[in-house]
């Protein structure tokens, strides 16, 4: 062990600063330093004397100070320059969401019009431009002394004589806050006053859904199922009805495998069981590993079924309308529906089915998802926090006290009867599951949501997912809205469910909300910026959203660090979910875009490539030679796959409007208005992060 010296002072009390050096030859280092005390600079004039370290003590602190700051700057340089250099490279190999996808054709991806495209963002980029032209007109007015805020207008000022205007830059300016005082600011205070009291309406829904959920979890409130007789052939006790599992796919093969052993593995009695694998993959690749791996499970004794669609119109639903009209459906009475990469637990059909024992009126159970990549990075802890709440909190407060909610498509399962009365599945909107809940609520069927019941799946963890996502599930709502609203009216059930369903369901979650999020934070908080006769109270800036964010994120308590970029985060993408709720409700081009979300298979535990080295089981109708052909292309491609580039999309709308947001905050600086000042330039970092597509993973 090297050698320590170490310098104290020879007095009882402690002077000076103890240094410990380690020598390690040849060189010396500091290990350890405390610094200089208030007591080391004192002057005792008792002693006549400087009570301090002595002349080389002192300078050993100052340059070892010294040293210190200039290795943390240079630090904090070197770390500056390697994030601008990473933000560089992923720009330059990033293409803008302006780009062109050529896909093949049938791939189930509805190509959105770039026309209609464009429109959106044609109005944010004028907007910029105008803002740019008042913030140089503002700053200009600023220097000369024209310090109006709406507190403080002397409009007595601005009715002044001419001889009262020094030049042709105050007289262009006084006109223009006369304007702004006349036409401009009154509508726009009444559209601010509108979308705060939508935000208010909006707010008291969610005060009263976070109530809801309290007063279940006070008193303990929860489906309990009935028992059921003894089953002779499972030798237990319970309700062992005839069910169908489907699992609906589609060019997913890094999670077929997953969910294929998930369902094959369900603790049920094998007469009682059907699985049908619905592929509608367009790649032969893909179609050939998931029947090999259905006839694996086949010759283990699964009773599973592989369906591929000639014809594949429709998306999901198509799918789902197919299947259910095979002539043995009729043998069963309910069916449970898994997407690709969900996995339910052995246990799931023994803790859902049996609500429906003696409950004739009960048309679905719905169970939880729970996310095996939540932590993955900052977005999918952001969409835990949101799905969180939405399962928690919405479905299970409408399921206790209304017995209606949205099913979620997935880790549910039907009483095929429910399903046959509600008109069984349309591919009129993206939504088909809300579409089927809607109209079984219609015909007096009830629902009921499992909050202990967990189904594990996969959150997007691309931002280019989540977005087309958000994109499917916001402009469906409006598509379904439009086509409903008749039925929902003429229907016989009552009153008040007309209401929820009219009101609360559609308009104020799915319309309302998109809205004021929009309008009030990415339009009119800037625009009041420019026009400040048109306040926007600081309440509504930052304590209301503050006070939303922190119930939003109750469900999730481990997620409360990032309670401040969830607030931003939701705020930005309010955009995305704006425009798809104007291309749904007016049926503009991007309205009926399907893109199956893309998966990363995290949570498989099989390898894909183990399928190919395994010995072929000869089957019916497929030869050895086949075969051996088929392996060679699933190498090549995996090949061609492990070539591909990760790339940034860049995205438009969203750093048009960054930019906006940050020269509104630089305007509210002359106005002094710190809360407006700190949000605005906090949500256009957020903008301009989302932009630049530094959220989540690189898309390939």
């Amino acid at each position: 062990m090297a050698p320590s010296f170490s310098w104290w002072s020879n007095k009882d009390t402690h002077r000076g600063t103890p240094v410990v050096v380690k020598m390690e030859n040849p060189n010396w280092s500091m290990v350890e330093l405390e610094g200089p005390s208030e007591e080391d600079f004192l002057i005792s004039e008792s002693q006549g004397r400087v009570r301090g370290k002595n002349a080389k003590q002192f300078t050993w602190v100052l340059l070892l100070k010294a040293h210190r700051a200039a290795g943390c700057l240079t630090s904090l340089g070197s770390a500056m320059l390697g994030l601008a250099s990473a933000i560089r490279r992923r720009v330059a190999s990033g293409r803008t969401d302006t780009d062109t996808d050529v896909e093949p054709i049938g791939r189930g991806r509805a190509v959105e019009n770039p026309a209609v495209r464009s429109r959106f963002y044609f109005c944010i980029k004028m907007f910029l431009w105008l803002s740019l032209i008042l913030l140089g007109f503002e700053v200009a007015a600023y220097f000369k002394g024209w310090h109006f805020g709406s507190p403080h207008l002397q409009l007595e000022y601005l009715w002044a004589s001419p001889m009262g205007v020094k030049g042709v830059f105050d007289w262009v300016y006084s006109k223009w806050v006369l304007i702004r005082v006349e036409y401009l600011a009154p509508p726009l205070q009444f559209l601010t006053s509108a979308c705060i009291v939508l935000f208010m309406i909006q707010s008291l829904d969610r005060l009263i859904l976070c109530l809801g959920c309290f007063w279940i979890r006070f008193k303990k409130i929860k489906p309990v199922p009935k028992e059921g007789a003894f089953d002779p052939e499972s030798g237990e006790t319970g309700y062992f009805p005839m069910v169908l599992v489907q699992i609906p796919m589609c060019n997913e093969k890094e999670v077929y495998q997953q969910s294929i052993a998930a369902v094959c593995n369900l603790d049920w009695p094998k007469s009682k069981l059907l699985i049908q694998i619905l592929d509608d993959s367009d790649d032969p690749t893909t179609q050939f590993l998931i029947k090999e791996d259905v006839h694996k499970w086949q010759q283990e004794g699964a009773n599973i079924l592989y369906r591929h669609r000639v014809i594949r119109d429709g998306y999901k639903a198509g799918n789902l309308k197919s299947a259910m009209n095979c002539s043995y459906v009729k043998d069963y009475e309910f069916v449970a529906i898994f997407d690709a990469d969900f996995q339910p637990t052995p246990d799931f059909l023994k803790r859902t089915v049996p609500h429906f024992k003696d409950n004739d009126d009960l048309g679905l159970v719905q169970a939880r998802w729970s996310f095996v990549n939540k932590d993955e990075n900052l977005l999918t802890r952001l969409q835990n926090i949101n799905l969180s709440f939405h399962f928690e909190v919405e479905q299970q407060v409408n399921s206790v006290f209304i017995n209606f909610f949205g099913f979620n498509g997935t880790a549910g399962v039907w009483r095929i009867q429910a399903l046959e009365e509600a008109g069984g599945w349309l591919e009129r909107t993206t939504v088909e599951d809300m579409d089927i809940a809607v109209r079984a609520h219609l015909h007096g069927w009830k629902f009921i949501f499992l909050n202990d019941v967990e189904c594990q799946c996969e959150l997007p963890e691309s931002y280019e997912a989540y977005r087309k996502q958000q994109h499917r599930w916001h402009s469906g709502p409006m598509q379904l809205f439009r086509l409903c609203l008749p039925d929902i009216v003429k229907s016989k059930i009552s009153i008040g469910k007309k209401f929820n369903l009219i009101f609360l369901f559609f308009l104020l979650r799915k319309l309302i909300l998109p809205f004021y999020s929009f309008t009030l934070f990415c339009i009119i908080l800037p625009m009041t910026m420019f026009i400040p006769e048109a306040e926007l109270p600081a309440w509504v800036v930052c304590y209301i959203p503050a006070t939303m964010s922190f119930l939003n994120i109750l469900p999730a308590p481990k997620a409360f660090p990032f309670i401040v970029p969830y607030l931003l985060f939701e705020n930005t993408m309010s955009v995305t979910k704006f425009n798809a709720m104007i291309s749904g409700l007016f049926q503009l081009g991007s309205a009926y875009e399907w893109v199956v979300t893309k998966k990363s298979g995290r949570s498989s535990e099989g390898d894909l490539a183990s399928l190919v080295e395994k010995e072929p089981k000869h089957q019916r109708g497929v030869s050895v030679p086949d075969l051996v052909e088929m392996k060679e292309e699933i190498r090549q491609q995996e090949q061609r796959a492990s070539r591909k580039k990760k790339h940034n999309r860049i995205y438009t709308k969203e750093l048009a409007l960054a930019f906006l947001l940050l020269t509104a905050s630089a305007r509210s600086l002359l106005s002094a208005q710190g809360i407006h000042f700190y949000f605005l330039l906090f949500q256009g970092i957020s903008f301009l992060l989302v932009g630049l597509d530094l959220i989540g993973e690189q898309v390939e």
